[in-house]
């Protein structure tokens, strides 16, 4: 592709700089060199500077446009999509990449790149990741793109004394390997490749949210799942957080000692459902509503139990949080919960209704019972995808088994509006 990239702004911030080489860029970027020269021969996007040796440096507005390529890319757009929005952006767009730029997720490879390899690096997420100790004196030497694009590293260089590095490093790590009867791929959009102007799918973050947890990025994930005190915890959930759990969990991963992509996600969800529970308290009290622990908040609220010997799912913690955001209050039950336990918690909350979420196929339904016997009249909802453990619930007008997180939250919400 051939570059047809506007003049570069004399006058901006952008251009102060003498440049950066490509393993500079390359860290900035969270990519591989070799990614780099592939977007230069390809789409153009290359050192459009020189130093006193004839070395081709990065300027800013170089480092900009490649911040929207790779901004772009991990939305889903199509790398020459991507690539063309980049060249043609103008001042204000690269002046906006610089400045809001993320920390964005990579992978770790290591070894040369072919062609094919690039051609997948482009597809999954346009990047992969590169150790911090590239070899920067031959990128220095670097003078126009090399025909083979390959890339040699050395052993990471240790950190600063005092400095702990951001996320986790290794050398070669076997990422993923795609398990189970249905695959770990991702479904491609019956659309094609979305333009630059088109937004940015769901799928894209899914994936990005998927890589970064493989990755043990903690930022990425953080950046990923931000959820604003106007966001929509529910959709938040069945849109994003769900589609790369359950992706996540189709993948068999070689792990070393301390790695689980599963916790590095699941804590960064609940981290996020914690801050925007903070953050819409804050603003519902500013506005004048009344706080969390008020009485007229407590009237109406909803116990929701794990099943036995099962840890609380996320789906449980995501529930709670599309409740508040809809004005009702709900409680999780940790710890240990047995039957005549969760019929005292009952009896000392008088909840509006008590939800069983459980991951399980045949999940241990004593606690349901339990408290159906106690309290008939009160609603009890099942959140049970599978049919196997549906014919194990009491049978009765107010246990309700639900199939999906979507329906669990309309039914319970319906119950509340009605009492």
């Amino acid at each position: 592709m051939t570059s047809s990239r506007p003049a570069q702004n004399s006058g901006g911030s952008r251009t102060s700089s003498p440049g950066l080489a490509v393993a500079a860029v390359a860290r900035r970027l969270g990519v591989a060199p070799a990614t780099l020269r592939t977007w230069d021969r390809r789409y153009g996007l290359g050192p459009s500077g020189r130093t006193a040796g004839s070395h081709r440096r990065y300027t800013p507005d170089d480092v900009a446009r490649l911040l929207v390529m790779r901004r772009l890319t991990l939305e889903g757009v199509a790398p020459v999509d991507a690539a063309r929005a980049a060249v043609e952006a103008g001042d204000a767009e690269l002046e906006v990449a610089t400045r809001t730029a993320p920390a964005l997720p990579a992978v770790q490879v290591e070894g040369e790149a072919d062609d094919a390899d690039e051609d997948f690096e482009e597809q999954f997420l346009g990047t992969v990741e590169v150790p911090d100790d590239e070899a920067d004196e031959a990128d220095d030497e670097i003078d126009e793109p090399r025909a083979a694009d390959t890339d040699e590293a050395d052993d990471p260089a240790p950190a600063p004394s005092g400095e702990r590095p951001e996320e986790p490093r290794g050398r070669a790590r076997l990422r993923a390997l795609p398990g189970g009867a249905t695959g770990g791929g991702t479904p491609a959009s019956s659309g094609g490749p979305r333009s630059a102007a088109s937004p940015a799918p769901t799928s894209g973050r899914v994936s990005a949210l998927v890589d970064a947890a493989l990755a043990y990025s903690r930022t990425a994930c953080d950046n990923l799942l931000v959820l604003g005190p106007d966001g929509d915890p529910a959709t938040w959930w069945t849109e994003l957080v769900e589609p790369a759990w359950l992706r996540l969990s189709e993948r068999t991963v070689l792990a070393g000692p301390g790695e689980m992509p599963e916790v590095v996600l699941a804590t960064a969800a609940l981290r996020a459902l914690r801050h925007y529970i903070e953050e819409f308290e804050r603003v519902m009290v500013e506005a004048g509503g009344p706080p969390a622990n008020h009485p007229s908040r407590m009237r109406k609220i909803v116990l929701v139990f794990a099943a036995p010997d099962e840890v609380v799912p996320l789906s449980a913690h995501a529930l709670a949080a599309a409740l508040a955001a809809q004005g009702s209050m709900a409680r999780i039950v940790t710890g240990p919960a047995s039957t005549h336990r969760s019929v005292e918690l009952v009896t000392m909350v008088r909840p509006t209704a008590v939800v069983l979420a459980t991951t399980q196929n045949k999940p241990d339904l004593d606690v349901v019972h339990a408290v159906n016997e106690s309290y008939p009249e009160l609603p009890i909802f099942v959140g049970l995808r599978a049919d196997a453990a549906a014919t194990e619930l009491p049978f009765g007008p107010t246990v309700q088994r639900v199939r999906s997180f979507t329906g669990l939250l309309h039914e319970v919400l319906a119950v509340i509006k009605a009492r």
